[in-house]
């Protein structure tokens, strides 16, 4: 008896396996495969065995139940398991499909898996392996000799009879007789039909082909268009009847293609029309090619249902495209074809400037490109090839008017040779632009800054104050882009001839009154139309004036000094000097005060004790800035003139008091008093020995004009009247009217003026 007799190949149900499988022939085997190795499965029917084993396979596929029997293998026991959770619930679920769809491909799935585990292992190791599979013991020996007989499929051929099934679903011959080929000759029944059905399949597959040939020639593109379907209803993956089909359904150049492509940076945009509401798997879109060796392919774009964006694209290749309408996986209509489409995407991003007499093109470059070239062609309609980068160019030494430039991007085409894009048009116009300011200088004019400066011919010159950074000189600008102008536009004030720099011949200038305070960058611009040229700058320091200035008198030759700080000023420089006079001494000097220090303490000048004239003026401190002064604030100080008293009490004091007669001597000191502008002298008495505290605290006694003290060589003697108050009274003088701050005042020791 043959070996499969032993085994038993023709017990079990009419029409059971009656061979042994090659190939378990379960489309989707694949997602089978991983759900059993994710619910740890040997084989699929391990998750129904309990943990004893018992599996038969033999007289169809059983697994034990109850005590000493067996249930087969059907729809209800799967959707039972697939009703859990979990991997096996899973693969259950898997199973239970695969069973509806053929109820004997479970058994022929199961017996495949478990004759590879034992041809998997070493042939001592066979038993050992059947055993651990859970057959049924008296199924072993059957399970043995077909690993014996049946061919062992090394990984190739597994892969090739696991994915066959998948392939002949989906039609594709070639594909299906490829893989059958590479399995052996064994005794599997349902391979041997499934070869007799690949030939009878091809055989109507050449029929096809050949009545749409014919179709060609005669011209019936209705008639080859209905063969090429019937050939790709037959096989899906045969590439004469897609690529003929596609050709006969070319459109006519110059005439709209129903598949609209647009060249795009990096990609191909495509669209068609779609009639109804086609859901996104209802079409096929291929982009048709031609190798380097010039054979005609293709490769599939992901697409929507009208519309699609291919990226896969090769620059420098020439492209087709064709949108096949499908139903239930297969072609099932005239496809919508494209035009030829040259990948030679052209520069993106442009960006073009102008300047004086030059135009500057910036470009992004597609990738693969090689190089980049450009045809420039000026306002004489002259063209002219330029270099340039990888990503732009400058074009120097245009002229005013029009210019263009056609930027070409040159790709390689899969022969080999240079392939240039149409060319992508930039154009810009070169506008007049003004000579640049030369040179600017300013100097101080009355209350105001006269500019001055060089170059700018026919260009109207703007002084303009900056907000920021100055632009360097020459840096290109638009008319809007400017600050407001400092200056008033117009011409040298009659009258007046200012010369230029070097002092040859009078240059153009004109008047600015800045603010006070701070520091001003003034910056000439010059301006021809809507362009400007940055030009140089001049720092300018306006100062603020010192108001309020006034100083007075203190002993050992000091002077004390006040004012009003300017607003935002850092430092103020206070000078002195002596005013001519007879006995004029000293050189005067200068002292610099921050505001800091001022407030803090105020400020002392040694002045000496002749009159001097002081003035103040805010410092500069902007170095090598054009510095606009502020009128100097000014005032006298006096010479330190003193005016002093003291009693003087007659001789003979043991004289009655009625012949006694009390002076008082009032004598004017200084460096010049003679000079002087002298107050009034008051002597004031109050009864006590209490000071009067001013002139007006008691009664007045004598009085001596400042012009008497002059007259009289700087000394009088006056009696004071006989007994003012009854003793003791006291005295006090003081000193009256316009001059009175500007001379001190000596006083004598306080009980000196008390007379008892």
């Amino acid at each position: 008896m043959g070996a499969g007799r032993v085994f038993g190949h023709h017990l079990g149900l009419p029409g059971a396996l009656s061979g042994l499988p090659l190939s378990p022939l379960v489309p989707g085997y694949a997602e089978l495969a991983a759900a059993q190795h994710a619910a740890g499965a040997r084989h699929a029917a391990e998750i129904l065995l309990p943990s004893g084993g018992g599996l038969r396979v033999l007289d169809g596929l059983a697994v034990p139940s109850g005590p000493r029997g067996h249930r087969r293998v059907d729809g209800a026991l799967l959707d039972r398991v697939a009703r859990g959770a979990g991997p096996a619930a899973e693969l259950a679920r898997l199973l239970a499909v695969v069973h509806r769809r053929d109820p004997l491909a479970l058994r022929r799935v199961v017996l495949y898996q478990l004759i590879g585990l034992v041809q998997d292992r070493p042939p001592d190791q066979w038993q050992q392996a059947i055993a651990e599979s859970g057959i049924h013991a008296g199924e072993a020996a059957g399970l043995l000799a077909a690993a014996r007989v049946r061919p062992v499929l090394d990984q190739d051929r597994r892969a090739a009879a696991e994915s066959l099934a998948d392939a002949w679903e989906e039609r594709r011959l070639y594909r299906a007789r490829m893989l059958l080929e590479r399995l052996p000759q064994g005794d599997d029944p349902a391979l041997r039909a499934l070869r007799t059905e690949l030939a009878g399949r091809l055989a109507v597959l050449e029929s096809a082909l050949e009545a749409a040939r014919r179709a060609v020639r005669r011209g019936d593109t209705e008639a080859a268009t209905e063969q090429y379907l019937r050939a790709l209803g037959q096989a899906a993956d045969d590439r004469r009847a897609l690529h003929g089909l596609i050709r006969v359904h070319r459109p006519e150049p110059g005439r709209p293609a129903p598949l609209r492509t647009e060249l795009g940076f990096g990609h191909v945009a495509l669209s068609w029309p779609v009639e109804g509401d086609a859901d996104a798997g209802s079409w096929r879109l291929l982009c048709l090619l031609k190798d380097e060796r010039g054979a005609a392919g293709h490769r599939e774009v992901p697409a929507l249902a009208g519309a699609a964006r291919d990226t896969g694209v090769v620059p420098g290749t020439t492209v087709r495209y064709a949108a096949l309408p499908l139903r239930d996986g297969q072609v099932a209509g005239p496809p919508l074809v494209s035009h030829r489409l040259a990948v030679t995407p052209e520069v993106g991003d442009p960006a073009v400037t102008d300047g004086p007499g030059r135009v500057t093109c910036a470009w992004t470059c597609p990738p693969g490109a090689t190089s980049v070239t450009v045809e420039h062609t000026g306002p004489q309609s002259t063209a002219e090839r330029l270099d340039a980068r990888p990503d732009g160019l400058t074009a120097t030494g245009l002229a005013v008017g029009a210019h263009a430039f056609r930027v070409s991007c040159h790709y390689r085409a899969p022969d080999g040779t240079s392939v240039a894009s149409p060319g992508r048009l930039l154009t810009r116009t070169v506008h007049p632009w003004p000579e640049p300011v030369g040179t600017l200088t300013a100097e101080p004019e009355g209350d105001a800054l006269r500019f001055g400066w060089t170059g700018a011919s026919g260009a109207d010159v703007r002084l303009v104050e900056w907000p920021g950074d100055a632009p360097a000189p020459g840096t290109e600008l638009r008319t809007d882009e400017l600050p407001p102008r400092l200056d008033a536009p117009g011409h040298e004030p009659s009258g007046t001839a200012r010369p230029g720099p070097g002092g040859t011949a009078p240059g153009p200038s004109r008047t600015v009154r800045p603010r006070r305070g701070g520091h001003l960058r003034v910056a000439a611009v010059a301006v021809l139309g809507d362009r400007a040229l940055a030009g140089p700058v001049v720092d300018v320091e306006a100062l603020r004036p010192v108001t309020a200035l006034a100083a007075r008198r203190l002993p050992d030759g000091e002077a004390a000094v006040t004012l009003d700080w300017p607003e935002g000023t850092g430092q103020v420089t206070v000078a002195w000097e002596p005013l001519p006079g007879p006995e004029t001494a000293g050189e005067g000097g200068e002292r610099t005060v921050t505001a800091h220090a001022y407030r803090r303490g105020g400020l002392r000048l040694p002045v000496g004790p002749h009159a001097v004239r002081l003035r103040a003026s805010v410092t500069s401190q902007i170095p090598e800035a054009v510095v606009l002064p502020a009128e100097t604030a000014e005032v006298l100080l006096a010479a330190d003139t003193a005016i002093g008293y003291q009693l003087v009490r007659p001789p003979g004091r043991f004289l009655p008091r009625s012949r006694r007669r009390t002076l008082l001597r009032v004598t004017l000191l200084g460096p010049d008093p003679a000079g002087a502008d002298l107050p009034e002298f008051v002597c004031v008495v109050r009864g006590g020995t209490l000071r009067p505290r001013d002139a007006s605290d008691g009664t007045t006694v004598l009085r001596i004009a400042g012009r008497d003290l002059s007259r009289h060589g700087g000394t009088v003697e006056q009696e004071l009247p006989d007994a003012p108050f009854p003793a003791p009274y006291t005295l006090r003088g003081f000193l009256l009217g316009e001059h009175a701050t500007a001379v001190r005042l000596e006083e004598p020791s306080p009980t000196s003026l008390v007379v008892r």
